[in-house]
């Protein structure tokens, strides 16, 4: 522990360069960042962070942070602007950071690689939700049926049976559906397009879990009863 302002440190050596911050006003050294940093204000913005103090909040719903830039990002998402938008695709985006990923689809580079599989991944939490096939793992679980499941996002696709939301809406006959994937399907009946085309005979389908059925004529398999 530092007496002067009883900050305290893992490392000896932490101590002896943050004492530079009483002794020489111009090195301003922080143990998070272990260098040093040329301006008292941008000491004073780590050292908040590092002690955990959220000075700026959101006056819609008082969700508080470290920084005013995370906080601005975070008024994003009241106020529904998306100010970045993929030239490619016009598909727009809150942060930067999340168009950057999004373009990465577009380059068709995925630089994360499955090691067991060699299945590669845009989004580093694509490769992690992936890996927990290999390993059985299920951590979300629904504490209402115990039903448990890989990914964050299939729990919340799930809730929404307990609780009968179905927010995804047809713009063409307004019926409503539980997943976003089953309103676009659905669409496809209004647009005529069937995408999934059989390479044996050409028929197609609008979903391709009838094309797999399909598929068991020219095998001369019987589906399993849960596909028919």
């Amino acid at each position: 522990m530092y007496e002067v302002c009883s900050t305290t440190f893992r490392q000896y050596g932490y101590l002896q360069k943050y004492m530079h911050i009483h002794t020489e006003r111009k090195t301003h050294v922080h143990k998070v960042f272990k260098n040093s940093l040329g301006r008292k204000s941008t000491l004073n913005m780590n050292m908040l962070i590092n002690a955990g103090k959220k000075l700026y909040v959101c006056e819609v719903c008082k969700k508080s942070f470290t920084q005013k830039g995370n906080l601005n990002n975070h008024i994003l998402i009241h106020t529904g602007e998306k100010p970045h938008m993929c030239v490619l695709c016009n598909k727009s985006f809150a942060l930067k950071c999340n168009l950057d990923r999004h373009m990465l689809n577009h380059t068709g580079h995925r630089p994360h690689v499955c090691k067991v599989c060699n299945k590669s991944f845009v989004q580093k939490n694509g490769l992690n939700n992936h890996m927990l096939i290999h390993t059985g793992q299920k951590p979300h679980l629904c504490e209402l049926c115990n039903t448990s499941f890989t990914e964050k996002g299939h729990l919340k696709s799930h809730m929404l049976i307990h609780t009968g939301e179905k927010p995804h809406s047809c713009e063409v006959c307004n019926k409503s559906f539980v997943r976003k994937s089953s309103l676009n399907n659905h669409i496809l009946c209004h647009t005529g397009k069937k995408p999934h085309v059989c390479k044996i005979c050409n028929k197609s389908f609008t979903v391709k879990c009838r094309l797999k059925c399909h598929m068991f004529i020219h095998t001369g398999k019987k589906p399993p009863v849960g596909d028919m």
